[in-house]
């Protein structure tokens, strides 16, 4: 395929400077470090992002893969997470210095340029380890695809929910007869839910955790219920904002009520409502990630997509991926040690779900012991109605697409704008977006959009 058209002086003035995590070389943490050291056949180089359970977890199913793969020697190494493991992934790509496989958000395949950063699967030899198209949810695998070509393997989607406290909303009468919340199907049903279940609350806590100050909490709401109301971004072209004004005021107007009505409070910011749900707070709309945390606090709790208020199911969803970073020389041994490995890991995940992420591979979601992990299987519907931001270059966890939109957000939540003006706002930003070129290849979205 090529040496890739940047240098690194060019990938850092393109970055905007953004930190490099270490060195190019392997990271301080990580295991199997005398991987390349040993006498296997074949030796695979693995960075990921994943530190917390989310990287127990991971180190377990690797564990499990060398034990089964003796003659497969893998040297995992964790980076920091965010953008500086997206620039040092871009430079070592850039540099011909890439490992043989690695991990992104699945919103940012789009923007890494791929067949110049990143090289193409062979379907054909994830085939022969037991991993095909057939297996993973249509419109998650369709994001994986760019030009043709699948540039991304699906290992999870992560979801932001609905949490609820089960207790609290039995006392309201809030549950249905298999014991679970009831849901509701427009904006009043669900404030009078909201105040239903303060009546039932404890003084001193809130009714319902938001992450109000947050910008990339607040920006994943909005996509949702966006989504719930059909909202579109972009023609097809990419030429072109759709951005529906109206549709997004009523969106900023929903989160705003939040507070105006008195059931989120603003002066309780960050993790906040993680803690106050813990303490007996009815409701917290968080990350599939909190799940390991309340189930450390043995709290009574259940977990559902984010409530369908506007009529349609759909909640957010980002997906943690395999890709395989440029190598100029990629093949042989090392390639396929890589197909092998992230099969493995994808074909076993019902490990990863024990983190709160639901498989992309769906033969593991009709398992007998999938169906029973709780709250897991309440929400693994998510799967079907994942609310995605749009597939352009700037899209992406921590990508610039949030860290334009998501502050406007906020200060329509928080009240210093008025949700009509910050709608507009948003639009504004997006025009601005769509006439931006990509640092990774100097293409805007309409020149190298992306094919589906």
């Amino acid at each position: 395929m090529g040496q890739p058209g940047l240098n690194r002086r060019q990938m850092l003035a393109g970055l905007g400077g953004l930190t490099i995590a270490g060195s190019f070389g392997f990271a301080a943490l990580g295991t199997g470090a005398d991987a390349l050291a040993s006498g296997a056949r074949t030796r695979v180089r693995y960075w990921n992002l994943f530190s917390g359970g989310d990287g127990y977890n991971m180190v377990s199913m690797l564990d499990a893969f060398r034990k089964e793969h003796p003659d497969v020697a893998v040297k995992d190494s964790t980076l920091q997470w965010g953008n500086p493991f997206y620039t040092k992934l871009a430079m070592a790509a850039a540099g011909n210095r890439a490992p043989d496989l690695g991990v992104m958000h699945l919103g940012r395949v789009t923007g890494f340029s791929p067949g110049r950063l990143l090289d193409p699967w062979d379907v054909g030899l994830l085939a022969k380890y037991g991993v095909r198209e057939a297996d993973f949810n249509p419109e998650l695998w369709r994001r994986a695809v760019i030009d043709g070509k699948l540039y991304a393997l699906p290992l999870d989607i992560h979801v932001q929910l609905c949490f609820y406290r089960k207790d609290v909303l039995r006392t309201a009468g809030l549950l249905d007869s298999d014991g679970r919340m009831i849901s509701p199907a427009s904006t009043d049903e669900w404030f009078a839910m909201l105040k239903e279940a303060r009546a039932a609350t404890r003084k001193g806590l809130q009714t319902i955790g938001l992450w109000l100050n947050d910008q990339n909490f607040q920006w994943w709401f909005f996509v949702a219920f966006y989504t719930q109301l059909g909202g579109t971004w972009f023609d097809e072209a990419r030429t072109e904002v759709t951005f529906d004004t109206d549709k997004a005021t009523q969106v900023l107007e929903f989160l705003r009520r939040h507070i105006t009505d008195g059931y989120a409070n603003p002066n309780f910011g960050g993790g906040a409502g993680a803690e106050q749900f813990i303490n007996g707070s009815p409701f917290a709309w968080e990350g599939n990630w909190s799940v390991p945390v309340f189930d450390t606090a043995k709290v009574d709790y259940g977990a559902t997509p984010l409530p369908p208020v506007f009529g349609r199911q759909a909640t957010h969803a980002e997906s943690h991926a395999f890709v395989l970073p440029h190598q100029s020389g990629r093949g042989g041994a090392a390639n396929e040690g890589a197909h092998q490995l992230a099969a493995y890991i994808v074909k076993h995940a019902q490990a990863w779900a024990g983190g709160g992420h639901i498989p992309a591979y769906t033969p593991i979601l009709t398992t007998p012991g999938y169906r029973k992990l709780n709250p897991q299987s309440e929400y693994v519907s998510a799967m079907d109605h994942q609310a995605t931001e749009p597939k352009v270059w700037f899209a992406g966890s921590t990508g610039i697409l949030a860290q334009r939109i998501g502050p406007v957000i906020v200060s329509s939540t928080m009240g210093s704008a008025k949700p009509d003006a910050a709608a507009r706002r948003m639009k504004s930003a997006l025009t601005g977006l769509l006439a931006m070129k990509n640092p990774m290849d100097g293409k805007t979205a309409a020149q190298g959009g992306a094919v589906a």
